[in-house]
């Protein structure tokens, strides 16, 4: 089975690098910059669970991709897709599975228009990794895990095929059937975790200490009562382990887009948050109370974006 791995920053370097650690055929894609980096240094990889050096990982720039891959495992930020989406197509074929590993839905909306629905995998990965100033994928955390499926449930073919690529590999891999909903839970914690902290400027530990625990569980029952309009309530041990993360005492936990924040980098404001908040329902009734605080928390965000954006100009 054939790989193509969009690019070699902290997620792609990660993963593909234990894919390629374990034997399996994988080829990165990648840009010109990065691809004269690693022709330097090679793909380094540090982590708790091991140390990876591969002096000369396989790659291919977009305009030398020389047909159809199996599977391309696609991990770009989301105000890149599109002109990532550009740069894999033509390594698309009538039996290529995309596997996104993007946090949120609105991607799964993007890939599919591009590319038809049935190529578009179910997916995401629990990891805290980023590249360090010389371009090593430097991984943060105990949690190197990614799960995959069929976004309308169940097993397939394909995803038994994948199962067995990924089988080996130094990371935690899972072949769920359940894949649609773990997603939504998913974005419902990082969506929480990235407007409290952002809004805030602050770690949750910090929050908690100034007594905020009642608007980080308002935020995360707000993403909760979202999620539950759509279809996907979060089941009862999401909203336990989201609920206590949110409210950790000295928890130094805050969210990457907070981070992007602090050293001035565009952000996932209309993915992450913008996305969900535009899927709350209008008014709110019931079990769907209007979501003030994540609305306050876009506002902040974009407000963030317009200042960025004109001191940039």
């Amino acid at each position: 089975m054939r790989f193509l791995v969009v690019g070699a920053g902290a997620l792609g370097g990660y993963f593909g690098g234990r894919l390629l650690e374990a034997g399996r055929d994988v080829t990165f894609l990648l840009r010109p910059r990065r691809a004269a980096q690693l022709a330097k240094t090679g793909l380094v990889v540090q982590s708790p669970f091991g140390n990876l050096e591969l002096p000369a990982p396989r790659h291919v720039l977009a305009e030398d991709i020389d047909g159809p891959y199996d599977v391309v495992v696609v991990g770009s930020k989301a105000y890149d897709l599109d002109a990532t989406m550009d740069s894999f197509a033509p390594a698309i074929g009538p039996n290529t599975a995309i596997l996104p590993l993007l946090n949120g839905m609105k991607h799964i909306d993007q890939l599919v228009e591009r590319f038809g629905d049935e190529r578009v995998l179910g997916g995401l990965c629990m990891i805290s990794a980023t590249l360090d100033d010389e371009g090593r994928v430097l991984h943060l955390n105990d949690m190197h895990g990614l799960s995959y499926g069929e976004r309308a449930g169940g097993r397939s073919a394909r995803v038994d095929a994948i199962a067995a690529q990924f089988a080996g590999a130094k990371f935690d891999a899972t072949a769920s059937e359940t894949i649609a909903q773990d997603m939504w839970e998913k974005w419902v914690f990082i969506a929480s975790a990235a407007g409290l902290t952002s809004l805030m400027r602050a770690t949750i530990g910090d929050i908690v200490a100034a007594g905020g625990q009642d608007v980080a569980l308002s935020i995360f029952d707000e993403c909760c009562a979202i999620a539950a309009h759509n279809g996907f309530a979060p089941r009862p041990a999401a909203i336990q382990r989201g609920r206590a993360v949110v409210t950790t005492a000295g928890s130094p936990m805050t969210a990457s887009m907070y981070k992007d924040m602090v050293r001035g980098a565009a952000v996932e404001a209309d993915h992450i948050v913008g996305d969900l908040l535009g899927r709350a329902p209008q008014s709110g009734s019931g079990d769907s109370p209007v979501p003030t605080v994540l609305r306050t928390a876009y506002v902040h965000l974009k407000a963030y974006e317009a200042r960025r954006a004109r001191e940039a100009g």
